[in-house]
């Protein structure tokens, strides 16, 4: 069978190279994919927005199953375009990805159906929203409503910082369209907790841990996240128990009470205290990227099975099968990342994949025999170990013989789960 994998980031490397795994896969096609997927996949040059041509490429290739990888797609509303053709898709429809498109709407979602979050407050007027900072007072965060690519949040620790970023995200003559929700600042520590779903059903994949931040210690700027490790010590059986019960199933049975039922990835980030308790940072309506490379590096059972039950609504009967390792990503960026990322300088070093080593691309693409730096995200340097601290080990071991000019990385990752 064909399978259709929509996205060119890692986290699609990471989803092609699983699919292709499968003895029921003849072909992966990735659309538009980058210079890594080319190993394990076919490309076609559509963007992930031409919902229209990405439909006529799969009902023409008689493609068995689309993966939809990133936001925007289905923000557009590429699953109800599949789904009006009778093409089989895995991704929530426009309606539902709304968990992720706006985080007004996904804030009002967890209000009323009694989901645990962070007390909030949405506005469209900066200067209402900056009297709402002063009265409520810092550390508060700020996040813009709509679609950033994992950055458009700010930790404001001062309130000069915090009118800086509403003034940034409801500039003036915006005529009211944007949004921003201000809300407070949660202690604790975050993991990503992210579920299959087929509307009625719901099956966790294993817990993981990123690192937003852009250097060591969590300094510098939010970005799309920095790397990533699977299983994440934080998610003790009892939080686990707390997430699935407080807020994965409510939150998939509210979608169905409002008419949305939600298919898909759902990835809920959570704030975990120091007593345990647990809260609802965001909603994302697809596999997280880094997570996706250390989770699926773990993943035994065939994902093209468990996709297609996914999509048969019939996931009540599957169990999932993982390596009892850790798995660790570390990203590489490019230079200027998060900012203005340089494109266009030669990658060399890189090694030969392995059962226990993985780089997967992002941000690159091939030309003339060569892979360069394409995108911020780069490369995610992916491997296995029996401790966190030997998976560490043989990630930064393979990332040393990387090279490309102003190439960046953090060299904590994974520290946090080594504390535990």
């Amino acid at each position: 069978m064909k399978v259709l994998v929509i996205g060119g980031g890692g986290r699609e490397h990471a989803l092609a190279w699983r699919l292709a795994a499968s003895p029921r896969v003849q072909r992966v096609f990735v659309a538009p994919g980058n210079g890594g997927t080319a190993r394990d996949a076919r490309l076609h040059n559509v963007q992930i927005t031409e919902l229209e041509a990405l439909a006529d490429f799969a009902q023409a290739e008689k493609v068995a199953l689309t993966v939809v990888g990133p936001e925007a797609p289905l923000a557009a509303g590429v699953v109800d375009a599949f789904r009006a053709r009778g093409l089989r898709i895995f991704g929530p429809t426009r309606a539902a990805a709304q968990l992720e498109s706006s985080k007004a709407f996904a804030k009002e979602f967890m209000r009323r159906h009694a989901i645990p979050t962070a007390r909030h407050a949405t506005f469209t007027d900066a200067a209402q929203a900056r009297a709402y900072v002063e009265q409520q007072g810092v550390p508060i965060v700020v996040k813009a409503d709509g679609l950033a690519a994992g950055k458009g949040v700010v930790v404001a620790q001062t309130v000069d910082e915090a009118h800086a970023a509403i003034d940034a995200m409801l500039p003036a003559g915006t005529g009211g369209g944007a949004r921003v929700v201000i809300e407070e600042c949660l202690a604790g520590e975050e993991a990503s907790f992210i579920v299959l779903c087929d509307g009625q059903h719901v099956l966790p994949l294993a817990s993981s841990q990123d690192h937003k931040r852009l250097q060591d210690g969590d300094a510098g700027p939010n970005t799309g996240g920095m790397g990533a490790y699977s299983p994440a010590p934080v998610v003790t059986p009892n939080v686990h128990a707390k997430a699935m019960h407080e807020i994965i199933l409510p939150t998939v049975a509210g979608m169905a009470r409002d008419g949305m039922p939600f298919t898909g990835f759902l990835y809920a980030g959570l704030m975990i205290d120091a007593k345990g308790a647990v809260r609802t940072l965001e909603f994302n309506a697809r596999l997280g990227d880094p997570e996706a490379q250390p989770i699926l590096m773990r993943l035994k059972s065939d994902l093209f099975d468990v996709l297609m039950h996914a999509t048969d609504a019939t996931l009540g009967g599957v169990e999932l099968q993982w390596d009892r390792r850790t798995a660790l990503g570390v990203v590489m960026a490019a230079a200027g990342y998060p900012q203005a990322p340089r494109t266009g300088d030669a990658i060399d070093g890189l090694p030969a994949d392995s059962e226990e080593l993985m780089v997967f691309h992002a941000g690159t693409v091939q030309r003339d025999g060569k892979t360069l730096t394409a995108g911020g995200r780069v490369l995610c340097v992916t491997a296995l170990g029996d401790s966190v601290k030997l998976a560490q080990q043989r990630a930064y071991d393979a990332l040393a013989g990387i090279h490309f000019d102003g190439a960046q990385h953090r060299r904590d990752i994974g520290q946090r789960a080594i504390k535990h």
